[in-house]
């Protein structure tokens, strides 16, 4: 039985500042002025969020338009949009409140302080079948540390490198501080309500975690998977390619629940497959595609590097029955030249310091869009879907 491709839609965080890297916020006035833009609790980043659809190119659309809108308003100020998941550039001892009023912006400032402080994109893939969207949660759980080890873009912060490949992932507060796998939708649904009675959640939104289910009224009516673990992809075709990735996975899950859901499919527990995706996405977060990480079907060690490959070689011949071979593609260039930390981190033991690395990336990433959007412009992409 062929299951045609997932509605799917990206929140994307992004940081605004100077051509030379320098963060300068100004979300409350872009978000005031932009419509689909809207704020975060510091106003050094805002966000906007692509609508539900399941072709990649028409998500590669979605993506670039209001980036094109943003960078125009953006231009009027002399500012530009920087790459990275952290304050690469500085300054992560002041919290510049987006909006004073907000009394949940002032509980978050309280709490995590500048910790929070950071731009990532979060895939959400459409899945409407609560047993399925369980199975789904499990599985992407379980290997999230594979898509941060692509993603991982954030290897500086206050003009240092930290020693990490994602400073992002180590220094979020995951909240509540132990997340199960969840057995079943009605799992998820006491769950949820015992943490808000503890105090541990102050709402339905505040689960911070790798990946969670998804939904207009949580914890009872959900649609989607959301995937968070992901540092800030600046390069909406890599973006595209891990959310290929992962809804290949999710694919096979769907056909063949016995072989790919980690309930029916492990050696290990519930409990042990939790401390496991949580002990992944630590290494991966600190070494990303070098990081060594135990498998969820046996616990046994495997390079994430490894890992991901021989997945790739896997969902060949899937990719090539729902046409997403292309739009995987570079994924492969990720595995040869390493992610962005990994180049950043490159350039910078070379000599390079973290300012124009950032200012470089910036550059880069509007040069990109630029080509992007004259190519759908004109229909030269055939190939993209």
């Amino acid at each position: 039985m062929r299951h045609p491709l997932m509605l799917k839609g990206f929140e994307v965080e992004l940081y605004t500042g100077r051509p030379d890297g320098t963060v300068v916020g100004c979300s409350a006035e872009a978000a005031a002025a932009l419509r689909g833009f809207v704020t975060e609790p510091d106003c050094r980043n805002l966000e906007y969020i692509t609508a539900p659809a399941a072709s990649y190119r028409e998500q590669l659309e979605l993506l670039l338009e209001p980036r094109r809108r943003l960078r125009a308003w953006l231009a009027g100020r002399g500012l530009t949009l920087l790459p990275g998941s952290t304050l690469s550039t500085g300054d992560s001892h002041r919290f510049e409140r987006s909006n004073p009023d907000n009394p949940y912006h002032g509980y978050i400032e309280a709490t995590y302080g500048t910790q929070v402080v950071t731009a990532s994109v979060h895939i959400n893939l459409g899945i409407t079948d609560m047993d399925a969207l369980f199975a789904a949660c499990r599985l992407v759980r379980c290997e999230a540390a594979l898509l941060l080890a692509l993603s991982a873009s954030s290897p500086f912060l206050d003009g240092e490198a930290t020693g990490a490949h994602s400073q992002r992932w180590l220094q979020f507060p995951l909240t509540p501080a132990a997340v199960p796998l969840f057995e079943s939708h009605g799992h998820y649904i006491s769950w949820v309500e015992e943490q808000l009675q503890l105090g541990t959640m102050q709402n339905v939104r505040h689960l911070w975690t790798s990946v969670r289910p998804n939904g207009d009224h949580r914890p009872h009516d959900l649609n989607r998977l959301e995937i968070r673990i992901c540092d800030l992809i600046t390069d909406p075709l890599l973006l595209l390619a891990v959310t290929a990735f992962a809804e290949l996975r999710l694919q096979q899950l769907l056909r063949d629940p016995d072989a790919h859901d980690p309930l029916r499919a492990s050696a290990l527990s519930l409990v042990q497959l939790a401390e496991l995706a949580d002990a992944n996405d630590r290494a991966a977060a600190r070494s990303s595609l070098d990081a060594e990480l135990r498998h969820w079907r046996s616990g046994q060690p495997v390079l994430a590097r490894d890992w991901l490959e021989a997945e790739l070689e896997t969902l060949a011949p899937l990719a090539q029955e729902l046409q997403l071979a292309d739009w995987l593609a570079p994924l492969q260039a990720v595995l040869a030249n390493g992610n962005q930390a990994q180049q950043w981190l490159i350039a910078h033991a070379a000599g390079t310091a973290v300012a124009p690395l950032i200012a470089a990336g910036a550059s880069a990433m509007q040069q990109s869009e630029t080509e992007l959007m004259a190519l759908l412009a004109t229909d030269g992409a055939p190939a993209l879907g």
